[in-house]
């Protein structure tokens, strides 16, 4: 008995150092992105003041990024690129994603970077409505409280803005509306994609860059046939090589994604989706 106290205290203060890993991880990491995000979508380029517009492009970009990346250290690490978990599955997590993101980079257009940041503390209701359909899993009635209470807090700032027009593609309250609707649609699909995550790597015990290369690879194929069906691959691409800041932010978006990416999953798999949700949250400060 005398020699458990150290071991569990041990154990303790090694998971409390994961936890400081992971949130610090993913602070750094989701600040830069969620500037440079910001600047790629908001910010004009060039003597003209184009603006970019290609959002499946930005997400087609951080995909292939993240997805070449796991595979190397798949391979370097002389893990099999087998996947322990049926395609489907994978894919369904790289769909939600996908739309997330693209709901995400198109809200950015309709309502600002300070308004999307503060709904995004409504993440944890989602995840809890979720995990409870998905996982089974049940929460108590304080966890419900004051997740709404934070949404309710939130919605009050977005549905009363203090003042001037906040998007450079249209004005007045129907931009904002849309922006909400791109939200709301923005939190459900991202509660959907982490509670899946969850389940698939306790019911698989599946390792983490397994996960992203298969969700990510997925995400690759599903956002270039995106870009495709709209003809906008080749706008995008003539977009970049007319305006070489534009590049070099997409190569740095996609590098801060990718490293994210891996912080996100490492999260998710120690900690739980609702967790996660809650560093999110906690974030947003």
């Amino acid at each position: 008995m005398a020699g458990a106290l150290p071991t569990t205290k041990g154990v303790k203060d090694h998971k409390i150092w994961k936890g400081i890993f992971a949130v610090s991880g993913i602070m750094v990491t989701l600040v830069i992105y969620g500037v440079l995000q910001e600047k790629i979508m908001r910010v004009p380029y060039g003597l003209n003041k184009e603006y970019f517009k290609y959002s499946l492009f930005l997400v087609f970009c951080n995909r292939i990024t993240t997805s070449t990346v796991s595979a190397v250290f798949l391979l370097a690490s002389k893990k099999a690129l087998v996947p322990v978990a049926p395609i489907y599955k994978y894919c369904l997590i790289s769909a939600s994603n996908i739309l997330t993101t693209t709901c995400q980079y198109e809200a950015l257009k309709y309502v600002s970077f300070p308004i999307q940041t503060l709904a995004k503390c409504a993440k944890m209701i989602p995840v809890m409505i979720w995990g409870t359909f998905i996982m089974q899993k049940t929460y108590k009635g304080f966890d419900y409280l004051v997740a709404f209470l934070v949404t309710l807090g939130c919605s009050i700032f977005i549905l009363f803005p203090a003042g001037t027009d906040v998007s450079p593609y249209s004005k007045g309250r129907e931009s904002t509306v849309w922006g909400i609707s791109l939200m709301v649609g923005y939190l459900g699909f991202d509660g959907f994609t982490s509670t899946f995550q969850d389940k698939l790597f306790k019911g698989y015990d599946m390792e983490i860059h397994n996960q992203i290369f298969y969700t990510t690879s997925c995400s690759c194929i599903l956002s270039l046939t995106g870009l495709l069906l709209q003809g906008h691959l080749l706008s995008a691409i003539d977009f970049v090589y007319r305006h070489s800041d534009c590049f070099l932010d997409i190569v740095l978006l996609s590098t801060v994604a990718t490293v994210s990416q891996f912080f996100i999953s490492y999260t998710i798999r120690t900690f739980g989706a609702l967790t996660f949700a809650a560093v999110m949250t906690t974030r947003q400060v």
